[in-house]
């Protein structure tokens, strides 16, 4: 893999002085592709302690592109559950980027209710069920029940629930 000249000075500057992740974050996506990647070694590169500081900074102050960085990068970063409000706040959005990237492995974090929420927010915009991480294991009979509401409510207003959703109801027991 090629090495960016931006990218590792850059890097350097982050590990140097965290602060200077504050412009060097913005201006990745005119100097990096992907952008994405790039964030996240900026991320990498801040001492461990201040990382719960600077994410929720960078994300609160960033761009969509910005925010979508973060919230891919979170399960990378040294973090317990402290990025959960930066979930809860992509949650809220519209952009179907945001909140398949909160549901991603660093949803791990989220309550079953919150989690819960979050799928059934998925099948009314059309998000595609496969995108959500852990799927499988954490969808329970309350979700199963969600589901089936919205359906019944979709069917009687002459739509129809996305197949995912079907099959997601057919695979819980």
């Amino acid at each position: 893999m090629e090495q960016n000249p931006w990218l590792t000075d850059a890097v350097a500057r982050v590990a140097d002085s965290p602060r200077a992740i504050v412009r060097l974050f913005a201006a990745a996506g005119r100097h990096t592709r992907p952008e994405e990647d790039a964030r996240t070694r900026l991320l990498l590169a801040l001492p461990p302690e201040t990382v719960p500081y600077w994410i929720d900074d960078l994300y609160r102050h960033g761009d969509a592109g910005e925010k979508l960085a973060i919230l891919t990068a979170l399960p990378a970063l040294p973090l317990g559950a402290e990025a959960v409000p930066l979930l809860h706040d992509a949650l809220r959005t519209n952009d179907t980027r945001l909140i398949t990237a909160a549901l991603g492995p660093y949803a791990r974090h989220l309550d079953q209710h919150a989690w819960r929420h979050a799928v059934l927010k998925c099948v009314f915009i059309g998000v595609p069920l496969e995108k959500i991480d852990d799927l499988d294991r954490r969808a329970d009979r309350e979700l199963a029940a969600m589901v089936s509401a919205l359906r019944a409510e979709r069917e009687a207003a002459g739509r129809r629930l996305p197949d995912d959703a079907h099959r997601l109801l057919d695979r819980i027991p």
